[in-house]
């Protein structure tokens, strides 16, 4: 139970208790109702505060590439090969029905590091032979990023994950470089991709 809730509840027992005429006195009463109004306000604006949700993130969708099937590896269908992208758009791929493993992006801009991707899923989301992922860019127009797609294991998945939240909770995003690149974590799909404008400081 969250503490806006408890406030409420805390707020609406005041209330009640000032409205029973022979339990208290009545110099207790007033100022217990008043209290109770307050927290019952502040508890129910916390709450619609907090618990807002986010606002839907706008992705843009690029060229994407005609497959034959059945498919028999992990791949890239868009954004292509060569491709000017925005600072955001989803990556989308295929992927084998027989897979089992998790698929993760990752940026490799032109410093050299390497920015696993995610939204809510952490991986990339899977359904039905299909893959997809939002993907963030930072840097200037026209650098050149590689896209590259893991196949993982639930070590590396695990690993990836918990480096981006690191990442937000400190509010630093300082990338991997290529020895820290789990095992577990094998390269499938690489195309290479440039900004279509500046994108430095967009998120």
């Amino acid at each position: 139970m969250s503490a806006e809730i408890i406030i409420i509840i805390v707020g609406a027992i005041l209330i009640l208790l000032a409205l029973i005429k022979n339990l208290i006195s009545t110099k207790l009463r007033i100022p217990m109702g008043m209290l109770g109004v307050l927290l019952l306000i502040y508890g129910g604006y916390s709450y619609g505060g907090i618990n807002l949700q986010g606002q839907i993130e706008q992705v843009d969708v690029g060229n994407k590439l005609q497959v034959n099937l059945p498919i028999e590896r992990v791949q890239v269908i868009s954004p292509l090969e060569g491709d000017a992208v925005e600072c955001r758009i989803l990556t989308m791929g295929v992927y084998p029905e027989t897979l089992n493993k998790d698929i993760w992006v990752v940026l490799k801009p032109s410093n050299n590091k390497y920015y696993p991707q995610s939204d809510h899923t952490n991986t990339s989301f899977k359904r039905n032979g299909e893959w997809q992922v939002i993907t963030r860019f930072g840097g200037d127009q026209e650098e050149a990023y590689d896209i590259i797609v893991y196949e993982t294991d639930a070590t590396a998945s695990q690993f990836f994950s918990t480096t981006i939240q690191n990442w937000k909770d400190a509010l630093s995003y300082p990338g991997l470089e290529i020895g820290e690149i789990p095992t577990g974590a094998r390269e499938v799909d690489r195309i290479a991709v440039s900004l279509k404008e500046n994108c430095r400081g967009v998120f």
